[in-house]
This record gives structure tokens, C-alpha cells and sequence, in this order.
């Protein structure tokens, strides 16, 4: 059964040209292989949009479409195609000066609109701009029309998205006064101030067989209240008990890909770190960068008698070969 364009696009047969370019602006977003690079039946439904739009949108061939129906290239205005073989080509034994009788065939007819106007030569130069790639037509016609505007915006991430990856939503407003909110994905380890590029959802073509602008988004990441990021080492502060530095101690904290063990050695201080290889910040195709765990000991919030006078008994102990001056290396 032959393909309704119509209910391709989820357009009525009356539906006006701004309907169907607004239903094809939603549709082409929904299954846009950019979106969905591993997903075939996308790619083929945003063929079959785009191929409706490319008819619909077109006033002449949408009248020839209604009268015929699929047909309608075959059928409509013009009457069936000539059939030609390689005999016909201009300068060949049906071109000029071949037999009489033989009909003259002007090709840029069949071809022009296909290639964004009348091809420039023979069947080499129709062919090797079809050849170019599987959307050969649609690109070399593109090429020559008008491409419509970049829009540039911006997002704010949150600062584990910015490590890990994962997806935002954007609202982005055209000059049309639509307002259209897009998923964008973001990748692991992308750095402040970096830019996306969204091939296609810009402004649309100003012209018919035009290309839609892109849209380039400037990300900014926000901050942590206890990771921080050198480019891709990650810093982390650590709270620990007195005991736990004193005495040596295994706590858990946490890393962009999952809980880990860290060891503190004894007799830590605070403002020592500790280097964790690899548990850094990991772009793809790149190696990970490294963790660094900062020390800090925390005291009671409160101690009574007792605390006080087991602490002066430690710090009598400690300073037995001599009082400590932790300070004696300090000065401008």
C-alpha cells in the first residue's frame, strides 16, 4: 500500500503550509538520527517525514500528489516519463544530429530540481553529484539553497553531570516566537565554557531546499560544596576524626564512578592528601585522571572535663623528646 504523506506528517488534507512545516519541525526533532545514532527505525521514520515534507511543502507537487496520488511523479504534469537509454544523451545517437525522428530530451527537467537547478553537463556531472553520498540529492540540492541561522545559547549543569555525563533539557525560542524545549546530551568530562553543536536545530531554511541552521550551546558547570576539578584530577576535602588521623584508619568516600576505600596512614595530619590513581575525571578516549583526598581532622564540638585532661595527658606524651612547635617553618 502505497505511503500516505499526509498521515506521515499527522496532517489533515486541508492542513495549511505553516501545519505542515510546524509538524515536520517536531517530527524531524523526534526522530533526528543525531538523536539516535544507534536506532534504525528512527533513521528510516525521519526518511519518511522528511520525503512527505519534501512533497507537502512544495505547492506544485502537493497538487499533482492529490490529483495521483503516489504516482504523482509518473503521472501528473507532463504526462508519463520519457524512457531514454544512453542513446539519447545529447551529442549520442539520439542527440542532435542522430537519427531523424529521434526526440531531443532536455534532462534538466527530470534532474534540475534534484540538483538545486539545471545540471551543468551530461550524465557525468547529473550522476557524480548524486554519487556523493547516499543523500546526494537532498545535499547537492542544499548546496545551492539558502541555510538558515545559527542560534547560540547557553546551559548551566550541575557539576557531577559536567564528570559523568548524562542529558539536560533546553528551551530555545526562534524567531518565529516558538518556543521548543530540545534533550541535550552531554558528554562525560566536558570541561566550562565548551561548546555543543546541534546540527539542524537552528533556524529553518529561509528557501525552499534550504538546510536548517545549527544551534551552539555554551556549557557552564557548576560548583561542588567538596569536589573541585584540575583539569582532569579531581580534589576532594575529608573530613576524619583525631583517632582516625592518629591512629590510621579505612573510610569510604565517594568518586564519580562509585564508593571507594581509602586508607589513611597514622599519624596524618590535616592539609595532607592522598592520591588515588585513575578515580578522576575519565572524557572518552582519554585516561582517567587521578583523585587527591585532602585530610582534615576534626575535633569534638564539645568536650568536658574528662576530654580535656586525656587530651593534656596525649600532648604530654607526644612531646616527651621536646615540645612540638608545628609552627617553626611559618614566616614571609
Amino acid at each position: 500500500m502505497a505511503e500516505d504523506f499526509y498521515k506521515t506528517l499527522g496532517v489533515s488534507r486541508d492542513a495549511q503550509a505553516a501545519e505542515i512545516q510546524k509538524a515536520y519541525r517536531e517530527l524531524a526533532r523526534k526522530y533526528h538520527p543525531d538523536l539516535h545514532p544507534d536506532d534504525k527505525d528512527a533513521k528510516k521514520k525521519f526518511q519518511e517525514v522528511q520525503a512527505a515534507f519534501d512533497v507537502l511543502n512544495d505547492q506544485a507537487k502537493r497538487e499533482q500528489y492529490d490529483r495521483y496520488g503516489s504516482s504523482f511523479e509518473s503521472a501528473g504534469a507532463g504526462g508519463p516519463r520519457a524512457t531514454w537509454s544512453w542513446g539519447n544523451a545529447p551529442g549520442g545517437a539520439g542527440g542532435p544530429g542522430g537519427p531523424a525522428g529521434a526526440e531531443d530530451v532536455d534532462f534538466s527537467q527530470f534532474f534540475g530540481d534534484r540538483f538545486g537547478g539545471e545540471a551543468p553537463g551530461g550524465f557525468g556531472d547529473i550522476f557524480s553529484q548524486f554519487r556523493q553520498s547516499k543523500g546526494g540529492r537532498k545535499r547537492a540540492a542544499a548546496g545551492q539553497a539558502k541555510r538558515g541561522a545559527d542560534l547560540a545559547t547557553e546551559v548551566e549543569i550541575p557539576f557531577v553531570t559536567a564528570i559523568v555525563g548524562g542529558e539536560v533539557q533546553l528551551s530555545v525560542r526562534r524567531e518565529s516566537a516558538e518556543t521548543e524545549t530540545i534533550v541535550v546530551k552531554i558528554p562525560a568530562g566536558i570541561e566550562d565554557g565548551k561548546k555543543i553543536r546541534l546540527r539542524g536545530h537552528g533556524e529553518p531554511a529561509p528557501s525552499r531546499g534550504g538546510t536548517a541552521g545549527d544551534i551552539l550551546i555554551t556549557v557552564r558547570v557548576g560548583t561542588h560544596p567538596f569536589f573541585s576539578r584540575r583539569g582532569n584530577n579531581l580534589d576532594v576535602k575529608v573530613p576524619v576524626t583525631l583517632a582516625e588521623a592518629a591512629l590510621g584508619s579505612k573510610i569510604d568516600i565517594p568518586t564519580p564512578r562509585g564508593t571507594i576505600v581509602l586508607r589513611v596512614p597514622a599519624g596524618t595530619s590535616s592539609g595532607r592528601k592522598l592520591r588515588v590513581k585513575g578515580r578522576g575525571v575519565a572524557p572518552k578516549g582519554v585516561d582517567p585522571g587521578d583523585l587527591f583526598a585532602e585530610i582534615l581532622i576534626v575535633l569534638p564540638h564539645a568536650l568536658d572535663d574528662e576530654g580535656r585532661e586525656l587530651i593534656r595527658q596525649f600532648d604530654a606524651i607526644a612531646n616527651k623528646g621536646g615540645p612540638q612547635n608545628p609552627r617553626s617553618e611559618l614566616h614571609w
